[in-house]
């Protein structure tokens, strides 16, 4: 290799900044505590639900044991973590490193609850890590933004303002439209809602983190109105989510909602990073490519882990329905996993 090429590949290539760093150790930290989390309060669920009413038929029993609570704290110190990793590294970096703690949560619940993991599922896990790994090695220097000001002229410039725009229309024509109408047959209505206001959220939530590592920094941005803006629309942003994945949840499968909310919302909020901060004008397309396919390794590896997961835990319940009679035929897809949960299906 001569020394031209060497020149080339350093130029390409300079490694991960300081806060880049601290944004992963935080968006990893994160994933922890979040996959941690489920299993530690499913842990207490099943404890309390023992020596009382489960929260499933609606009891809340487990509001009294402990380790539920231990779950909750994690969960909690997971959600901070990630909320502070967008102050540090740019959203391209931290949003699909989300996708970890589905592998802590199923490696988890294989040693601790001992819920068989699948072979292919291990194979998802694997996938997960390997996109991960690329994302992380090729990912985008933070922008260096030195006031809450800076942000907000960011936030309105005319492209973003019409990506803004885009997403209020089409979220105003699924809630109006689309909602009273499919929400309750269509899994995508509900998800798609909450995916373009989490786009908008996530940008939000970057505004108003920089504007308190500033402020602990000693440049005090609470005293720009552009901060208590963003911090308003979090937190409209945050509820509207909220409320339309608790929909999506409460009436399809977990594990078709889970990895389509993945994908639409970690693909919104890459989009919205790139045309509000502009990620990808201080990269090649070498690296532009790379996070692409690493990106796309990675949805490979979730969709492949809720699927199997999805098969081995309603194995026998998918064989009992398919040898009864054809009733509620209508509730499952050609390759019979059931897109309603089944609590819906049956009759009141």
């Amino acid at each position: 290799m001569d020394e031209s090429s060497v020149g080339s590949w350093r130029d390409s290539y300079r490694g991960m900044s300081s806060d880049n760093v601290k944004g992963l150790v935080l968006a990893l930290s994160s994933s922890f505590f979040i996959g941690a989390s489920f299993i530690v309060k499913k842990k207490g669920l099943k404890k309390a639900g023992s020596s009382g009413v489960r929260a499933g038929v609606g009891g809340y029993s487990y509001l009294y044991e402990p380790l539920w609570w231990v779950g909750m704290i994690a969960m909690i110190v997971g959600e901070i973590a990630n909320f502070a990793a967008y102050a540090f590294a740019p959203a391209i970096l931290v949003t699909p490193l989300g996708a970890l703690s589905i592998i802590i949560s199923a490696a988890l619940a294989h040693i601790i609850l001992r819920e068989r993991l699948h072979i292919f599922g291990m194979l998802g896990c694997v996938l997960c890590v390997v996109g991960s790994t690329t994302i992380v090695l090729h990912a985008p220097q933070e922008r260096v933004i030195e006031s809450v000001a800076e942000v907000w002229d960011l936030a309105t410039e005319p492209a973003f303002l019409l990506y803004a725009a885009l997403v209020l229309v089409a979220v105003f024509v699924l809630v109006v439209q689309f909602v009273p109408e499919y929400g309750q047959t269509h899994v995508m209505v509900y998800i798609g809602v909450c995916s373009l206001v989490g786009s908008l959220s996530v940008m939000s939530v970057k505004a108003l983190g920089i504007a308190l590592k500033l402020t602990f920094e000693g440049m005090n941005q609470l005293i720009y109105p552009q901060t208590w803006i963003f911090t308003m629309i979090v937190l409209v942003c945050v509820i509207t989510q909220m409320n339309y994945l608790n929909k999506a949840l409460d009436t399809f499968n977990t594990a078709v909602v889970s990895p389509i909310y993945y994908v639409m919302f970690t693909s919104l909020t890459i989009l919205a990073s790139v045309i509000m901060f502009k990620d990808w004008d201080r990269q090649n397309p070498t690296q532009i490519v790379t996070e692409i396919c690493g990106f796309v390794t990675i949805l490979s590896g979730t969709f492949l882990l809720h699927k199997t997961k999805d098969a081995v835990d309603g194995s026998s319940a998918s064989i009992q329905m398919r040898m009864s009679k054809h009733s509620d035929e209508n509730a499952y897809d050609p390759e019979g996993m059931p897109l309603r949960r089944q609590d819906n299906m049956r009759p009141s």
